[in-house]
């Protein structure tokens, strides 16, 4: 098992709420100039979820499962800029009013631009949610370190998620860490040159159709863990050959020029001692049994407590 300093971190509950669906208000425009009017970020998403495909939606940016906010009007400040960056991937958000009071759910990353945090819940809590409902989220994460790899970075990682990434040591201070996708370096576009990955995301372009049928872009799914090649993620995004970092998608892809599947970044390193390992059940919806790939037995005692 890998030592960490966990008992060092700090832990936060953060209060948010779901944040309406947003749009520009006029057309859009397309990487081949077609104008369009889709469904983007935002919302209390109903029939997207973790696990699902995020390619091949009538939409543009979707954000799966509930977008949370702290302060719909001032997305950009204090308290929501705090919710951004302590919240981590794999945290435990809790509904703690409203008719799904006492409902759990997972938080999947954050979304730079809409400044959402996105939560999965199961579909018939979302049905009982309102945009007035209050969240809590259990935050933990952000200052993890793994001590025997001090130059493999995490960031945005709950400790317990990092338990369950099947993450093998390799003897050579190299990483074995599953992901279903390798992304080439020139996929990565909108939010390269971020100062910091403690928030937001960037996203793996889709626009040349050969390269993302070479590297089979389009079978990624929202939750699935990626490797990006040569992107050195430690005090921003750059480019630095033989760096990887893996990140975790959480928003779908997208029409516009310079944008794609959103991936938040939850480890990196400018060497090679990430070392990416094919898995197509790198995703949390199967780590944690939920979203699309939530378990009968909890389907059966979720119908069971609603009546």
């Amino acid at each position: 098992m890998l030592k960490t300093n966990e008992k060092d971190l700090v832990e936060f509950l953060l209060q948010c709420q779901p944040g309406p669906p947003k749009t520009r208000g006029s057309w859009s425009i397309d990487h081949h100039g077609v104008p369009f009017l889709l469904p983007s970020i935002g919302g209390i998403t109903l029939n997207v979820q973790v696990g699902d495909s995020a390619f091949g939606w009538a939409g543009d940016h979707v954000e799966p499962g509930v977008s949370c906010t702290a302060d719909t009007h001032k997305p950009f400040d204090h308290p929501n800029n705090a919710l951004q960056i302590y919240s981590c991937v794999g945290n435990t958000a809790t509904i703690v009013s409203g008719e799904a009071k006492g409902e759990n759910g997972i938080v999947l990353g954050h979304h730079g631009g809409s400044e959402h945090v996105m939560v999965d819940f199961p579909k018939d809590v979302k049905q009982d949610l309102i945009y007035s409902d209050t969240i809590v989220i259990h935050a933990k994460g952000q200052g993890l370190k793994l001590l025997d790899y001090p130059d493999i970075v995490p960031f945005n990682l709950d400790p317990g998620l990092l338990k369950k990434m099947k993450i093998r040591e390799t003897g050579g201070g190299v990483l074995q860490v599953p992901v279903t996708t390798v992304v080439p370096a020139a996929c990565m576009g909108s939010g390269v040159g971020a100062s910091h990955v403690a928030k937001g995301d960037y996203d793996i372009m889709t626009s040349d159709e050969e390269t993302v049928g070479k590297y089979g872009l389009d079978k990624i799914r929202f939750g699935d863990f990626v490797a990006l090649l040569d992107h050195d993620n430690r005090y921003g995004r750059a480019y630095r050959q033989g760096a990887i970092s893996i990140g975790v998608v959480v928003h779908s892809d997208c029409l516009v020029a310079g944008h794609g599947p959103g991936v938040t970044t939850v480890m990196t390193c400018a060497a090679a001692q990430i070392q990416p390992v094919i898995d197509p059940s790198a995703n949390i919806a199967d780590l944690l049994d939920i979203g699309t790939v939530l378990g009968e037995e909890k389907k059966k005692s979720r119908k069971k407590k609603s009546t």
